[in-house]
């Protein structure tokens, strides 16, 4: 049995060698460098819209899992939500690029999230040699969450008021312990981020936030967020493969990180502040953009360490 393993994760990597054109020896550095190691991942935008990409991130993710590696995948799923509320004709709004969910559409997210879209990602890793589980935050109390209190400065009162956008959560506790039990029996865990309250209430969570506390929990090696964007482009719109947690924040400070660009840098900035090795943001509208980051020298994306 484990010269078959051996034969197969041999094989793996010439594959791998040939499609990301790297040589074998420094493949192998970092399968030995990411063995037995947490890579969260948060899945969303064109990657998951896509049927071919979508495709391509399961063989991938088979990929992460024969050589060891245990991969986490936290999913969002904001289109898919819009056109389910859409075909229902329930009127839906954002206030500082969150959805406002009331109790009618909270149930909506949920059936989206944890049903159709958490099970089609699941299908397609199961279609490979690896065995993936969907599970929403609510299931074996992943994410214990508490209603977001948002704060807006009325420039016409010169005063701030809280916003009231419904059931959106903030994750306050993540039940590491579940996860951990699932990748180490070599299963890949795929999580909606659906958090549940203390007094029973469904609340619905930023995919990039969910995967940002569940990295920091289990003290991941490394969280990847795939987006619909190369990374962070400087003044010059040239791509910056690395940025230090500094130089990020004067970034921002300075306009050169502006937009939806600023939350998923702040999620970047909190999981390596709590102890995740390093935070990367990766174009997901390329094949096998989750591979080059991790087994190619120069990255494929903007790394924050």
């Amino acid at each position: 049995m484990k010269v078959k393993i051996m034969t197969k994760k041999t094989e793996i990597i010439k594959n791998l060698s040939s499609i990301l054109k790297t040589d074998v020896g420094t493949i192998n550095q970092y399968v030995e460098k990411f063995k037995n190691k947490i890579i969260v991942i948060k899945y969303g935008g064109h990657a998951m819209g896509n049927e071919e990409l979508s495709n391509s991130f399961s063989k991938d993710i088979n990929i992460l899992n024969t050589l060891e590696i245990k991969p986490v995948i936290v999913h969002g799923g904001g289109p898919q939500i819009g056109q389910m509320l859409e075909k229902l004709k329930i009127e839906t709004k954002f206030i500082e690029g969150l959805r406002v969910t009331n109790k009618e559409t909270v149930k909506i997210v949920e059936m989206v999230l944890s049903g159709s879209i958490n099970k089609d990602i699941v299908n397609k890793i199961n279609a490979t040699e690896s065995l993936a589980l969907g599970l929403s935050g609510k299931d074996g109390k992943i994410i214990l969450a508490e209603k977001i209190k948002n704060k807006i400065y009325d420039q016409n009162s010169n005063i701030e008021k809280f916003l009231d956008i419904g059931f959106v959560g903030e994750p306050i506790k993540i039940n590491a312990d579940i996860i951990s039990l699932i990748t180490n029996n070599g299963i890949i865990p795929v999580i909606a981020p659906v958090g549940f309250g203390k007094n029973g209430e469904t609340f619905n969570i930023n995919a990039d936030t969910a995967a940002g506390h569940i990295a920091s929990s289990l003290k991941a090696e490394r969280i990847l967020l795939l987006t619909d964007v190369n990374g962070v482009i400087d003044s010059n719109k040239t791509l910056i493969s690395k940025i230090s947690v500094n130089k990020a924040k004067e970034m921002i400070k300075n306009n050169i990180i502006t937009g939806g660009m600023i939350p998923k840098i702040d999620t970047c900035l909190k999981t390596v502040a709590s102890g995740v090795k390093a935070a990367v943001i990766v174009d997901g509208r390329k094949k096998h953009a989750i591979l080059r980051e991790i087994f190619t020298k120069g990255g494929y994306g903007t790394m924050i360490d």
